[in-house]
Order: structure tokens, then C-alpha cells, then sequence
């Protein structure tokens, strides 16, 4: 069981790893001095989440570290008019909670997919949560 979750775990890694990766080079190509900053931080998170991917699926025990780090990178989710900060590689079910009157829970998910915010601003009506994915992923690669 421990190895058939360490091999989900890295496959949603490699795959979103990848996928983001390309994206982040996309955003590179227009060469725009902000938007170049940003994906060349998102690029190495990417490429971080990617060889933690490729470490795990080898079994090292290097690769279950890593991937703990990236999992605990995906697990929050805030999006406030003061800043914001979102990753997920691979895949996401979120849980969140939206911070205006009057407030309410919500519940997303998707699999098969990357995305990266970090920005200093966000939208009018703050949304605080977080990647149930990524917490169930780290409490499996810490309960090895």
C-alpha cells in the first residue's frame, strides 16, 4: 500500500511538475521584466516538485523528503487583497473559506492540471483554504 501511494504521489508530481515547467517557460517568451520573475521562481518550483517526483518514484529516501517540502508547499491557499499564493502540480481539492459577508465554505477540485500565484494583491473578497490533496499526500509520505 505505502509503495502504491508513493508512486501516486510521484506521478502527479512528475506529471504537473512537467506540465508547469512548460507553462512557466511559456510565460518566459514575451520576456517582460515582471512576469519573467515570477516564472522563473514559479520554473524552479516546478522543476523542484518534478525532481522530488522523479526521487520518490526511485524510492530514495531523498525523494520522500523532497516531496514532503513540496507537498507542504501546495497545502495553502490565500488569495487576499494584500497577497496571494497558490500551487498545485497535478492536482487539487480545496477547501476554502470566503471571507466577506456573509461568508461561505466552498469545495474544488481538479486533477490533471498545475497553476502558480504569487502575487502582492488579490481579489476584493479574501478566500483562505487548503489542498486536502497535498495534506493527505504529506501525512502519507510522514506515516511511511
Amino acid at each position: 500500500m505505502r509503495l502504491l501511494l508513493f508512486r501516486l504521489i510521484g506521478i502527479l508530481e512528475v506529471a504537473g511538475g512537467c506540465y508547469g515547467m512548460i507553462q512557466m517557460l511559456y510565460c518566459l517568451l514575451p520576456f517582460r521584466a515582471h512576469d519573467s520573475v515570477l516564472a522563473l521562481i514559479g520554473l524552479a518550483l516546478y522543476a523542484f516538485v518534478l525532481v522530488a517526483g522523479v526521487l520518490l518514484l526511485e524510492n530514495s529516501e531523498r525523494g520522500v523528503r523532497w516531496s514532503g517540502w513540496a507537498q507542504l508547499l501546495q497545502l495553502p491557499l490565500i488569495a487576499t487583497p494584500v497577497f496571494s499564493w497558490a500551487l498545485h502540480c497535478g492536482g487539487y481539492v480545496n477547501v476554502f473559506a470566503t471571507l466577506h459577508l456573509p461568508p461561505h465554505l466552498g469545495l474544488a477540485a481538479h486533477f490533471g492540471s498545475q497553476a502558480f500565484v504569487l502575487a502582492v494583491g488579490g481579489p476584493a473578497a479574501a478566500h483562505l483554504g487548503i489542498n486536502l490533496l497535498a495534506l493527505l499526500s504529506w501525512l502519507a509520505l510522514k506515516l511511511r
